[in-house]
C-alpha cells in the first residue's frame, strides 16, 4: 500500500505552511530588487522588437506561399521572431536588473555631487569628441567613420567625467553660481593652512601630525620664516633656541607623512606686524590659520579667518581632574591594598582612595593628589578631603593646686564696680 504525504507532512512543529517564519532571515531583510513588472516590461518592449524584424524578414522572403502547413513566410516570421524574442527578452531582463543591482551598490558610497560632477563631465566630454571627432564623416567608407568617432567621443566623455569628478567641488561651484546657488562652503579641516611663529616654537604640532589629527597642505609664508631667522640669530640664548628649534620644527614637519609643507613666498605690503600679515594672507588665500596665540586668534576670528588654535585643542583635551581637584566619588569595593577604596567617574576613570575603606557603599569627597595615564585609561588617586581638615582642639581644664582656688571656684565681680 502506497503512502502518500500530506499537505502538512515535513514542516516544521508548530506550524501549518510555508509562512513567514519559515523564510530564512537572509532572505526576510534582503533589500528589494528590479520589480517584476519591469522585467516583464522589458521582455515585451524586446518580443515586439524581434516580432517586428521576423515580420519584415518572413516577408522579404516569401510572404504568399505556405511555408509551414497553413502558415506562410509572413506568419512564420512573426512566430519564430516573437519566440526568440521572448527567450532572449528574458535573458536581457535578468542581465539588465543584476546590472543595476551591482550599479546600485558600487554607487552607495559615492555622494551626489560626484555623480552630477561626473554627469557634467560626460556631456562635457562628448560635446568636445563630437565637436573634434567629426571631420572623420568625409571619409568615404562609413565602417571607418562611425568606429572613429565613437571612439573619440566615449574616450573624452570617459575623460571628462574624471576630470569632473576629481574637481567636483569647482565644477559644482562654477554652475552653481550661474544657476543662482551658493557655493558650498568647505569646513576648517579641508582648508590649507597658514602656520604661525608660535606653533612652530611650541613644537607640539608635530605630535598632532603624527596622530592624525592634522593633515593636508601647511603654509610658511616668509615673514614666519623671517621671524624665526631673526630669532635665531639673536644675541640672547633664550631668543637664539625658541628660533632655531621653531626652525627645526618646520623642518621635521616637512619630512613627516600626509602634510606638504610648502614656502609662500609673499609679503603684505604696508603691513609692518606678523600677525597682521599672517591674517591678510589667509583673507587673500581662503586659508585657515594655525596658531597657539589665543589673542591672535580672537583679532583672526573677528576678521573673518577660520582658525585651528591648538592652545583650544590642548584645553579641550586636558584630563577632567587634576592634582588637588575635590571630586564626590562612590566608593564601589575595597582596593588591593589595606585601607583602600576604590570608585569610579562618571568617564569611567578608576579612583583609588587611601584610607577609604570604611566608607564603602557612601560618596564621598575626594582630594585628587595624582593622576596617571595609561595604555588602558586614566588612573586617579586620592584621599578623602575631610580627612585632612585639622581635628578640633581640646579645650584644657587648668589643673587645681592645693590651698589656692580655682579659677571656676572664684565669685565674678559685678561690672562697673572696682575694689579698693
Amino acid at each position: 500500500m502506497s503512502t502518500s504525504t500530506g499537505p502538512d507532512e515535513g514542516l516544521p512543529p508548530g506550524g501549518s505552511g510555508p509562512g513567514p517564519s519559515h523564510v530564512p532571515a537572509s532572505q526576510r531583510t534582503r533589500t528589494p530588487r528590479t520589480p517584476y513588472a519591469v522585467l516583464e516590461a522589458l521582455r515585451l518592449l524586446v518580443v515586439v522588437f524581434f516580432a517586428g524584424a521576423g515580420y519584415q524578414i518572413g516577408s522579404s522572403v516569401d510572404a504568399d506561399r505556405p511555408v509551414l502547413g497553413a502558415l506562410n513566410g509572413t506568419a512564420v516570421g512573426l512566430v519564430l521572431g516573437s519566440g526568440f524574442g521572448y527567450v532572449l527578452g528574458g535573458v536581457l531582463g535578468r542581465r539588465t536588473a543584476a546590472t543595476a543591482e551591482t550599479a546600485r551598490t558600487r554607487l552607495r558610497d559615492v555622494s551626489a555631487d560626484q555623480l552630477v560632477a561626473g554627469a557634467l563631465g560626460v556631456v562635457g566630454g562628448v560635446l568636445v569628441g563630437a565637436g573634434v571627432a567629426w571631420p572623420v564623416f568625409f571619409l568615404p567608407q562609413a565602417y571607418l567613420a562611425f568606429p572613429l568617432f565613437g571612439f573619440v567621443v566615449l574616450v573624452l566623455a570617459y575623460f571628462g567625467s574624471q576630470v569632473a569628478m576629481s574637481k567636483r567641488e569647482g565644477v559644482l561651484a562654477l554652475f552653481g553660481e550661474r544657476a543662482g546657488l551658493s557655493p558650498r562652503t568647505l569646513p576648517t579641516a579641508a582648508l590649507p593652512r597658514v602656520i604661525d611663529t608660535s606653533v612652530a616654537i611650541d613644537g607640539r604640532v608635530l605630535d598632532v601630525v603624527r596622530a592624525g589629527f592634522l593633515h593636508g597642505t601647511v603654509l610658511v609664508p616668509t615673514p614666519v620664516l623671517a621671524e624665526l631667522q631673526g630669532l635665531a640669530d639673536a644675541a640672547d640664548d633664550l631668543r637664539r633656541s625658541r628660533g632655531r628649534r621653531g626652525l627645526e620644527v618646520l623642518e621635521a614637519l616637512k619630512r613627516e607623512e600626509g602634510v606638504d609643507v610648502e614656502v609662500l613666498d609673499l609679503d603684505v605690503p604696508g603691513v609692518h606686524e606678523v600677525d597682521a600679515k599672517l591674517v591678510r594672507i589667509c583673507l587673500d588665500r581662503d586659508a585657515a590659520l594655525l596658531t597657539l596665540d589665543t589673542n591672535l586668534a580672537k583679532a583672526a576670528g573677528l576678521a573673518g579667518v577660520r582658525v585651528l588654535n591648538l592652545h583650544a585643542l590642548s584645553l579641550a583635551m586636558r584630563p577632567p581632574v587634576a592634582a588637588g581637584d575635590d571630586v564626590p566619588v562612590l566608593l564601589l569595593k575595597a582596593g588591593k591594598e589595606a585601607g583602600q577604596a576604590v570608585g569610579y567617574l562618571d568617564d569611567g576613570s578608576m579612583v583609588v582612595v587611601e584610607g577609604g575603606r570604611s566608607r564603602l557603599g557612601h560618596e564621598v569627597p575626594v582630594r585628587v593628589t595624582s593622576v596617571l595615564t595609561t595604555a588602558n585609561g586614566r588612573l586617579v588617586f586620592g584621599r578623602p578631603a575631610d580627612a585632612d581638615d585639622p581635628p578640633p582642639r581640646a579645650t584644657r581644664t587648668p589643673r587645681a593646686v592645693p590651698g589656692r582656688p580655682s579659677p571656676a571656684s572664684v565669685p565674678s565681680r559685678p561690672a562697673g564696680r572696682r575694689t579698693p
